[in-house]
């Protein structure tokens, strides 16, 4: 009897290589900061970078947005070493898709493929189905001609979940068609979620909302006692999740939300109405910030400008910084090392929670709270401040509905 031979099943892991192409007053070190969140996409889509590619421009190239030095550099890097994709830190117009695939002859994939490839795998419900599949065909509506036409005969991977795959479907007028039917899909579950909100009258609503991976979900279990899809992964949560929760006699309502991020797809967020209308009808935001990460602030004002797009800016907010366990090691280690002055002779150790709480409760002119999730630190001061706004409201609102 022979030896059992065995056979290689897995599929490989997708290899990738990353390329920002920043203005001149761009520092290095957000270069640095937007091609690390690019990386943490591309692993949450499940592929690994191989190598970085930076060139800084006034503007990008119209043809081919990286200048013709740098795609030969790009390359030869890929033929090297067998890369399978180069990916955009930008959105690329269909026809720099085309030169550029032509000339490396690998999958091209801007941000927003990568974005609407991550919602793709995350969506769980027929709704967010529907909504990402509408994003995907509204993506790919421009870039019909020639579209990654070396490929047409591979499948999978990164780029390739969803429309695009089948010759049929780069007809115009079919995907056309497939957009208008699944704009009716849609309304019939905005109908529905309009009828569900509309049983939910009589108690506050209370939505999370917040960048991208800064512990939402987290959040969502501990106050609802919920059991919510939580990790660290970019986009863990793409469907509203909505909880009752009482807090000393108080019902409310508890919705946990899709992250943003920077350079979030507009159609996506057109695709993503419905859900957001769990923001957009909310009597109150809980704004959560991962404040040990390095770009907090950015993080904070692209969530705030993301609601000003969806015109939900003017709702009363309660900021509440997550992580502070992981921002106090952080601290800890810069004072061990005594690394924190710099080359004017300033200190670089990040400040203290005390001065953070003191800088945000004047900016904000409220408490603004902070807290680990994970470690469920200060998370009962979270929960009567929480009351005592949820209460404000009700009373208000519902006097007679106590």
């Amino acid at each position: 009897m022979g030896k059992q031979k065995y056979y290689e099943t897995a599929k490989p892991q997708e290899t990738a290589v990353l390329v920002a192409v920043p203005g001149y007053k761009q520092t290095d070190e957000q270069t640095n900061e937007y091609l690390d969140e690019l990386a943490f996409l591309t692993e949450t889509a499940g592929a690994v970078t191989m190598k970085r590619f930076v060139q800084k421009l006034d503007k990008p190239d119209r043809a081919t947005f990286v200048g013709s030095g740098k795609l030969e550099e790009i390359k030869a890097y890929v033929k090297e070493h067998n890369v399978d994709m180069v990916i955009f830190d930008d959105d690329l117009t269909p026809s720099q898709v085309r030169n550029i695939e032509r000339e490396l002859q690998v999958k091209i994939v801007d941000r927003s493929l990568l974005i609407l490839d991550i919602f793709a795998l995350r969506a769980k419900t027929a709704q967010a189905h529907t909504q990402v599949e509408l994003a995907q065909y509204q993506y790919l509506l421009p870039r019909l001609t020639n579209l990654w036409t070396h490929l047409s005969k591979q499948k999978g991977g990164i780029g390739m979940k969803g429309p695009g795959e089948t010759e049929i479907e780069t007809d115009r007028r079919i995907v056309r068609d497939k957009i208008s039917l699944l704009r009716e899909r849609l309304e019939k579950f905005e109908k529905q979620n309009f009828e569900q909100r509309k049983s939910r009258a009589g108690m506050v609503r209370v939505a999370l909302v917040g960048y991208t991976n800064v512990g939402k979900s987290t959040l969502m279990n501990l106050l609802s006692k919920s059991d919510v899809f939580a990790e660290n992964k970019l986009f863990a949560t793409v469907d509203a999740t909505v909880r009752k929760v009482v807090l000393d006699n108080i019902p409310f309502l508890l919705s946990d939300t899709v992250g943003f991020i920077r350079k979030l797809p507009t159609k996506l967020i057109e695709a993503f109405k419905s859900t957001l209308d769990e923001i957009r009808e909310a009597d109150l935001l809980v704004h959560v910030v991962d404040v040990s990460h390095p770009s907090f602030e950015d993080h904070i004002a692209v969530v705030n400008n993301t609601l000003l797009d969806i015109n939900s800016a003017d709702k009363p907010v309660l900021l509440v910084f997550n992580k502070i366990d992981q921002y106090l090691e952080q601290r800890e280690q810069e004072l061990a090392e005594e690394a924190g002055i710099n080359e004017d002779g300033h200190s670089n150790v990040r400040p203290s929670i005390d001065d953070l709480k003191a800088t945000y409760m004047a900016k904000v002119h409220a408490p603004a709270l902070f807290i680990s999730a994970t470690n469920r630190i200060n998370i009962d001061e979270l929960r009567a401040e929480l009351q005592r706004r949820v209460a404000e409201i009700h009373f208000e609102r519902y006097p007679n509905n106590v």
